[in-house]
């Protein structure tokens, strides 16, 4: 739980570091939702019971913000290297398959999806890893950084919504502020500027 909190700052990240971009400025309505996007993913992920710290996960700890910074230093380097075509994540996407199949074979358990299991595969292939890759780039590329950092926290409000709509969660006040949090951070961060 706390190694999730601590790898959900990647959005806070971007929408900071974007102000160090040419042409970019931190307003105030950035910095507000996007502190309000988190402690929105924060109450989700901990489920309105707290957090503590713990000396023996350390190496856990360091590895979340060691990937909080790395996805959102490779977010605004992006935007730095816009003239690379979007087209340029298929290259990545497959470096990144190579390595986790390589990974897999030196220290997992082959297990092979069965039946309707590899509709599931494809899907998230496409989906989730595939689609999602190409906008996110494109967004990073073309758009509005900091809005866009403060509306990946609407990532784990989804996901919570879906688990309660499907049965898998249960409906709470933690939720409901969680929601109001993230979605009231989204709306000031990306209010129309004068």
């Amino acid at each position: 739980m706390e190694a999730s909190l601590i790898a959900y700052l990647w959005p806070l990240l971007i929408v900071l570091m974007s102000a160090w971009l040419p042409g970019e400025r931190l307003r105030w309505s950035h910095g507000l939702g996007a502190g309000l996007g988190f402690l929105g993913a924060g109450l989700l992920i901990t489920q309105g019971q707290g957090f503590s710290f713990r000396a023996e996960y350390a190496t856990g700890y360091l590895a979340a913000l060691a990937c909080a910074f790395i996805w959102s230093g490779y977010s605004v380097l992006s935007r730095r290297f816009g003239a690379i075509p979007t087209s340029a994540v298929v290259g990545f996407c497959g470096v990144t398959a190579l390595l986790a199949w390589v990974c897999h074979g030196l220290w997992e358990t082959p297990v092979w999806p069965v039946g309707g299991q590899w509709l599931a595969v494809v899907a998230l292939g496409l989906g989730p890893v595939g689609l999602a890759f190409f906008t996110w780039d494109y967004g990073v590329k073309h758009g509005n950084l900091s809005t866009l950092g403060t509306l990946s926290y609407l990532a784990p409000l989804l996901s919570t919504l879906l688990l309660v709509v499907t049965g898998l969660a249960e409906p709470s006040w933690s939720l409901l502020l969680a929601s109001g949090l993230i979605i009231g951070g989204a709306l000031i961060a990306s209010r129309p500027q004068r």
